[in-house]
């Protein structure tokens, strides 16, 4: 009878240690909803907790308003992600420090302010062109060569006049519907802000942002977003959604495919099995040789949760149990953002990633330095506009001007 009350204090002490039996955790990648929620489910089962995994993204909005009324509601995450330095001051009255957890020792992207740590690394990401290498070969066109506007103009104009010999619907597969604001007013955009500059550089942003603007650079950035347009497929270009833009590469109906390696397991599951890799933005006359890579979000855990510490080993035990790792690499096909993970994933554009991260040719995400309403609200429309012709390519250089200079004033 003593065991028994004693096991049972034991039990009693470890849930009042981790607070209540449910974790909630709200992420932005619903690409890997499935791969989380199983992992979470087998974690819960060993921790004797409940973890509800709530995937909210896909579209421009984000996961923003829906963590504005769980707050609103008192019914905010133990974890949620932010993707950056403005999404963190949003949030930063509920982050907890996480500068003193074991993990931080072990990778060099954490999310840090004013010297603390306060978001762990979702993963390492990266993209540039997606491309299919077999169609190129077919078409006798090195991806090597693509580092620049001219070279791409080129490439695009002879795989447009070989279309049905390709089989292909379109040279690109491109989306710029509002709800797909992520793919124009966010990675596209970094092309603006990053392209051709030191991994950091924060020149043109920072010009940017004082609402000073380069129209060479800003006019030679317009002229590879209209290049993209003009080769997309038209359907998947107004009207298409995240599963219609991947499909359209993955089945062999378009050579390019401007997402990142975060695609891999809906290749995978498409049975994508052609080669492919990534070759830069050609957003520049100069050659651009490399590609934009970075830690794309971070798990902050609410300082007023009831299950602190319970979330804090949640997140340990990403880092340091295979059970952790193998979620990671193998099922979700993440890039781990940490040392001591000695699995690779299987994927041919996060391999394309490693190596182009290998060379040290790449360049900073720098997309977040600016709030998710300025690229969501006032940047997408813009891009929306131009994909559907309702706007000249002049009159979209003019716009994106005038909307650095707007938002420096307010």
């Amino acid at each position: 009878m003593k065991r028994i009350t004693l096991a049972f204090m034991v039990l009693m002490a470890a849930t009042a240690a981790f607070g209540a039996g449910k974790l909630t955790l709200m992420q932005n990648k619903p690409e890997i909803d499935a791969q989380l929620k199983a992992y979470a489910a087998e974690w819960g089962k060993k921790n004797n907790v409940t973890v509800v995994i709530k995937s909210i993204g896909g579209t421009s909005g984000g996961m923003g308003p829906q963590l504005k009324a769980d707050y609103a509601a008192g019914d905010m995450p133990d974890i949620f992600a932010f993707d950056g330095l403005e999404s963190y001051k949003e949030w930063e009255g509920v982050i907890l420090d996480l500068s003193k957890e074991p993990w931080v020792s072990k990778t060099s992207v954490a999310f840090k302010y004013n010297g603390k740590v306060y978001g762990f690394p979702v993963a390492v990401e990266g993209w540039g062109m997606a491309y299919n290498a077999d169609l190129l070969a077919k078409a006798g066109i090195d991806p090597k060569t693509l580092t620049n506007y001219d070279a791409y103009k080129k490439a695009f104009e002879k795989l447009d006049s070989m279309k049905k010999e390709l089989g292909i619907n379109s040279v690109v597969s491109m989306a710029a519907a509002v709800e797909m604001g992520w793919v124009t007013a966010h990675h596209n955009f970094n092309s603006l802000l990053s392209n051709g500059l030191p991994y950091g550089d924060l020149s043109v942003v920072n010009d940017l942002l004082a609402g000073k603007v380069d129209m060479k650079r800003l006019q030679e950035y317009a002229d590879w977003v209209e290049l993209l347009f003009k080769y997309a497929d038209k359907t998947v270009l107004l009207t298409g959604n995240y599963d219609a833009q991947v499909g359209a590469f993955a089945t062999g109906k378009a050579v390019f495919l401007h997402q990142g390696n975060w695609v891999d397991p809906n290749l995978k599951a498409a049975n994508a099995t052609f080669k492919m890799a990534f070759a830069p933005h050609g957003s520049m006359k100069k050659t651009t040789d490399g590609i934009f890579v970075a830690a794309p979000s971070f798990y902050a855990i609410n300082k007023d949760s009831k299950n602190v510490a319970l979330a804090k080993k949640f997140l340990n035990d990403l880092v340091t149990t295979p059970e952790g790792h193998t979620y990671m690499v193998k099922d979700a096909g993440m890039i781990p953002a940490f040392s001591g993970i000695d699995l690779n994933p299987e994927g041919q554009l996060s391999k394309s990633v490693q190596q182009w991260s290998a060379a040290g040719k790449v360049y900073s995400w720098n997309q977040y330095y600016f709030s998710g309403d300025f690229r969501d609200k006032v940047l997408t429309p813009i891009y929306n506009q131009f994909a559907a012709g309702s706007i000249t390519k002049a009159q979209f250089v003019d716009l994106m001007a005038k909307a650095f200079k707007d938002n420096a004033k307010k």
